[in-house]
């Protein structure tokens, strides 16, 4: 039997736990496992292919999100896999060793669905490129090749940069981004720099932020000071143009940034992003491309049939238990009645 594309992702999608090229190979019957890696190893799915198989169904508008963010793929207890360094995972909140993956998600106005545009593969050694550089060559691309009409990106303090603030400005973007409380911000000449806790907060400028200069950003951004349930704060920056937001509009903004997480939460969980064990760079690449893809066909169906990627995920096994237990092949082994 073949092993190619459609076939890997559907495999990714209906196994309930193991998504490695030998437990392939045994349930597609009389393939081997090297024909199984081979298909990984010699493989070369380009990111070109995501965009070609989302262009069709986003809900592209000016009013619409881009998110940038990065997740790591585990691969704490392999030392041999190619493109696996040492990095920062925020998800463990500790450096670990795994496959970076920086994504650029599309989030829709009107439906607030959320599907991967682009990505990449963060392997310094290779390519020579930073997270920071990956952002800006999605969002070029997203701009000037993919055409994408949104306007609003949104990221954490990993990347807001003046380089990347000035960047999003020159493409005519507007960016909101979440900034670490010691960045230095100015409301004049005379009042010199301090950190954002440092300024005057007021039931207005609660409200309503404050216009300041980002320290070695060329023009002014404005401020708010977002205060969670739990007291933690986010302190958020924009280069949005609209006079009259306010705390509640940039909160809301700002909470559409969990989509992407929700993406790498769901890649991992339900998809097996990490569970490749291939030493080959080009394996885990494809791997991850295929995950990509498996990603977008599992929510375009859940979208479909109105449930959650986790409900339709599970509802595949429903079958099996079903006849299981109307006549199950292991029968409980209990003590004979006195």
């Amino acid at each position: 039997m073949e092993v190619n594309r459609k076939r890997y992702i559907e495999y990714l999608i209906a196994s309930p736990t193991n998504y490695s090229c030998s437990n392939l190979a045994v349930h597609l019957g009389k393939v081997s496992h090297d024909k199984v890696s081979d298909f990984l190893a010699q493989t070369r799915i380009p990111t070109r292919e995501l965009w070609q198989q989302v262009q069709g169904i986003i809900e592209d508008s000016a009013e619409g999100y881009l998110v940038i963010d990065d997740s790591v793929q585990d691969k704490s207890y392999s030392q041999k896999i190619e493109v696996a360094r040492y990095q920062w995972s925020g998800l463990e909140g500790r450096v670990i060793r795994g496959i970076g993956v920086v994504s650029l998600v599309h989030v829709s106005h009107q439906q607030g669905e959320y599907n991967p545009i682009d990505y990449r593969i963060y392997s310094p050694e290779q390519d020579g490129k930073t997270k920071n550089q990956h952002c800006r060559e999605m969002l070029l691309r997203a701009v000037h090749d993919k055409q994408i009409k949104a306007r609003t990106v949104l990221f954490d303090s990993w990347y807001a940069s003046v380089e990347n603030f000035k960047f999003i400005q020159r493409l005519g973007l507007v960016f909101y981004a979440v900034i670490k409380p010691n960045r230095l911000v100015s409301t004049s000449k005379e009042a010199g720099y301090t950190q954002p806790e440092g300024l005057e907060w007021n039931q207005i400028t609660l409200q309503q932020g404050i216009v300041v200069k980002l320290k070695e950003l060329p023009f002014k951004v404005r401020l708010f000071r977002l205060v969670a349930q739990d007291g933690s704060i986010d302190w958020i920056v924009t280069n949005d143009p609209d006079s009259n937001l306010t705390t509640d509009v940039v909160k809301s903004k700002n909470a559409i940034r969990w989509k992407i997480e929700q993406l790498h939460r769901e890649t991992k969980q339900l998809l097996g992003s990490q569970a490749c064990q291939c030493r080959k760079g080009r394996s885990q690449r494809n791997h991850i491309a295929l995950v990509v893809q498996a990603w977008v066909s599992l929510a375009h169906s859940a979208r479909h049939l109105q449930t959650t990627l986790y409900q339709l995920k599970h509802s595949l096994y429903s079958h099996y238990l079903r006849k299981e237990l109307a006549h199950p092949r292991i029968k409980a082994f209990l003590p004979s009645s006195p």
